[in-house]
């Protein structure tokens, strides 16, 4: 597996090497250049790079899959526009994002209404939320942090990440998102479902299921949701 990550993400190569240290798959990790604050016009700064950034993971051989780690990221540039950069390098590659994953995730569990909770800025969540309800999801609660850097992000701590979860309005939902791969939710997903008895998806829980179910990797994970387990 061959994973795009932002230069300023903390969190989503630590998670991946986290749920799939068990596993027998290869994660070859690139950075891709990203300028904060969290804005679209510095999201859609990271299409130029992309192509490259990929073909630079192990030149010249094939990879599985590609998993670009960014959520908000990926609904700027567009899943699409982001799978033709990745194909135009490493063209038998299956091509995994956080929002195309969280999305699956969704129909697995036959989730339909869900409370979001994001640590973006508001001109992002407009973005998140109209992506979610093109893909005919029903958005009970939104709430957000409004950081602007990922280092923000990052540093939010798992447990008060877990707090505000608590606090959220999710009682006539299906699932809660987790928006976000600078977010340290998977840390806390096991905790979070049982103490709202929810299914919890995050950006980072999603992508990885995502990326080693591509790669015929069947096993029950024990430790970060509901999701590990399907």
């Amino acid at each position: 597996i061959g994973l795009v990550a932002l230069s300023t993400d903390f969190t989503v190569e630590q998670d991946f090497r986290r749920i799939c240290k068990n596993q027998n798959l290869n994660i070859y990790v690139n950075k891709i250049p990203f300028k904060n604050p969290l804005n679209h016009e510095n999201y859609l700064k990271m299409t130029n790079h992309l192509s490259d950034v990929v073909n630079n993971i192990l030149p010249g051989e094939e990879v599985d899959t590609i998993a670009y780690a960014c959520t908000s990221g990926t609904v700027a540039i567009g899943d699409k526009i982001i799978s033709e950069k990745i194909h135009s390098v490493k063209p038998k590659a299956y091509v995994s994002t956080p929002i195309t994953a969280a999305i699956k995730s969704f129909l697995k569990f036959n989730i339909k209404k869900i409370a979001v909770l994001t640590p973006h800025p508001k001109e992002v969540n407009k973005t998140i939320f109209n992506y979610l309800k093109k893909s005919n999801i029903d958005i009970v609660s939104f709430s957000s942090f409004n950081l602007n850097f990922d280092n923000d992000i990052a540093n939010v701590d798992p447990n008060y990440l877990l707090s505000t979860i608590k606090k959220i309005n999710y009682k006539e939902v299906d699932a809660i998102f987790v928006s976000c791969t600078a977010l340290r939710a998977v840390e806390i997903l096991n905790e979070a479902e049982a103490e709202t008895s929810k299914i919890i998806i995050s950006s980072n829980q999603a992508l990885i299921w995502d990326s080693i179910r591509s790669v015929n990797i069947k096993d029950k994970i024990e430790g970060f949701g509901k999701l590990f387990l399907r």
